[in-house]
């Protein structure tokens, strides 16, 4: 919206400025925050007065969680708030791969708040069906992949760029969507599974966001691509925008959710993040480094997925509890311990994917 102001440009006033992707990526990230941080209270505050007993705590979980018993859920609503507001402000709305990424966002928010407020209305840890939630996801996912198809350039439609080859398309054809839909929907599931101590998820969300963004704006711009040997994908640079912004409300979400949280995220935003995530991925091609730099998130989802497999083949744990971080809580580790060590874990990753821009 901010762009149109160019309009009233002459090539060389202040208005030019929002010309420049970084001038509106920042102006996003400010409103996002100061969005979170004027916001963030009041949500509580109804929030709290609403849910009564708060988000319900699993009895079979760490001894640990049941102190945070009262705690009020759909957090993430303060992130997608500021969010979608920031990016409607700040980013272009001719700009189709904008457009995208808050369907998915949206959609996958709108699937998390129907299983929080299930989960608050019932008081149980059981909300919304996991096959409901997979299956609306899934829909969700293609109509996001059909249109970054025919966003894609010709010589990169429904295929998959290796990193680190030079390049290097793998041909996927019509599995290109179903792979996508994966990719979409696996982020968001992992992210929620990761979601599961004070601040644990929102950060490395924001490190992946920021690494994405950094993506997108130089894949989106002809003259890195040219210089990095990577494929050029056209539009893709206005999606630092939606990222900076994430990254602002993220932060502002994080002054309430630092522990001890005064609110939980709930699927509400951990879904809609991951679900956030998973798009650009896909939009920018790099759906492979995404496993990287999500690396985070994979670890959680396999975690669970090998217990899974594991018990129901033997009868036995591979890890005390799934998905991994309540392995280590189990193991004696304090909480704040595990957090800080996970998002070191994911600036690492997030730096190793960045570095296959270079590495060619």
């Amino acid at each position: 919206m901010v762009y149109w102001l160019t309009l009233l440009s002459d090539g060389g006033d202040f208005f030019n400025l929002f010309r420049y992707i970084t001038v509106r990526a920042g102006g996003a990230f400010l409103t996002s925050l100061l969005f979170g941080f004027v916001f963030g209270k009041p949500l509580i505050n109804l929030l709290r007065r609403r849910q009564g007993r708060g988000q319900p705590i699993r009895s079979d979980g760490p001894e640990g969680h049941q102190s945070k018993a009262g705690t009020p859920t759909m957090g993430g609503a303060l992130i997608l708030g500021a969010l979608v507001v920031s990016t409607l402000l700040w980013a272009r709305l001719d700009n189709m791969h904008i457009w995208v990424v808050l369907f998915v966002t949206i959609g996958f928010g709108a699937i998390g708040f129907a299983d929080d407020y299930a989960k608050v209305s019932k008081q149980t840890s059981a909300g919304v069906s996991g096959r409901v939630r997979l299956g609306l996801g899934f829909v969700i996912a293609l109509i996001a992949a059909l249109v970054a198809a025919q966003l894609h350039p010709e010589g990169l439609r429904l295929q998959v760029a290796v990193p680190v080859l030079k390049d290097t398309l793998v041909p996927f054809g019509i599995l290109f969507f179903p792979f996508a839909m994966i990719v979409i929907v696996g982020t968001a599931n992992a992210v929620n599974l990761t979601d599961g101590l004070d601040g644990l998820a929102v950060m490395p969300v924001m490190i992946a966001a920021a690494a994405l963004g950094v993506l997108a704006y130089a894949v989106g711009r002809v003259d890195f691509t040219q210089y990095l040997d990577v494929h050029y994908v056209p539009g893709t640079g206005e999606l630092l925008i939606f990222c900076m912004a994430l990254i602002g409300g993220g932060l502002g979400f994080l002054w309430y959710n630092a522990p001890p949280a005064a609110i939980f995220m709930g699927d509400t935003g951990s879904l809609s993040l991951g679900g956030a995530l998973g798009a650009i991925a896909v939009l920018t091609k790099h759906e492979i480094v995404w496993a990287i730099i999500g690396g985070v998130f994979v670890a959680e989802a396999l975690s669970v997925i090998i217990q899974v497999f594991w018990f129901k083949r033997t009868g036995r744990r591979v890890f005390l509890m799934a998905p991994i971080h309540h392995h280590f809580e189990k193991k004696g580790y304090a909480e704040s311990q595990i957090v800080i060590r996970f998002w070191i874990i994911a600036i690492v990753l997030a730096m190793i994917g960045l570095a296959t821009l270079k590495v060619r």
